[in-house]
């Protein structure tokens, strides 16, 4: 996909259909899923399919959910982990998969990559998420699901008691074909 990052050999992580109902916008494949070449198959993955209430089987089903990286490919290390999205896929490529979906209900923005490209106000990531609510109807702001978030939900307990129950809820009127 973006063919100057991409090496020989290397194919895009990405999931989608045209009746794919959520949208998980998140980082860019870590070295997991760069060598299994499924998305969110890694315990960032496990978290974020439990905090959205979505068995294997659902998150991996393009008819129900389309897994759209920043970055399609994974981005190498750098001196403290995975280095950030490649910048040129976003812009590449975003906007001509979100046109082919066509039932799309409900997007999650997952990290501060994923904020920082769509929402309209830049704030900080806990600030998007705890302001959940108040970025219009069918987006939702998550931290990135990594090993640092169970960090991050210690120092914010209203994540779990306020955010989830109503990311579970926006999730199951998703799939039930609620509107907007």
């Amino acid at each position: 996909m973006c063919a100057k990052s991409l090496k020989a050999g290397t194919r895009p992580i990405v999931q989608f259909g045209p009746a794919s109902r959520i949208v998980i916008i998140g980082q860019a494949p870590g070295t997991r899923v760069h060598e299994s070449g499924v998305p969110w198959n890694d315990d960032s993955g496990k978290r974020l399919r439990d905090w959205t209430g979505l068995g294997e089987a659902d998150f991996y089903d393009p008819a129900k959910v389309a897994l759209v990286p920043m970055g399609f490919c994974y981005p190498g290390t750098g001196t403290s982990g995975d280095l950030p999205p490649r910048p040129e896929c976003a812009p590449l490529w975003h906007q001509r998969v979100l046109a082919a979906l066509k039932a799309a209900q409900l997007t999650l923005l997952v990290g501060s990559y994923a904020q920082a490209g769509y929402l309209a106000r830049k704030q900080s990531m806990t600030d998007a998420v705890k302001g959940f609510a108040g970025h219009g109807a069918g987006i939702f702001p998550l931290p990135h699901p990594s090993w640092r978030s169970g960090i991050w939900m210690k120092r914010n307990p209203w994540f779990e008691s306020d955010v989830l129950p109503a990311l579970r809820t926006a999730v199951r009127n998703a799939l039930g074909g609620k509107k907007k």
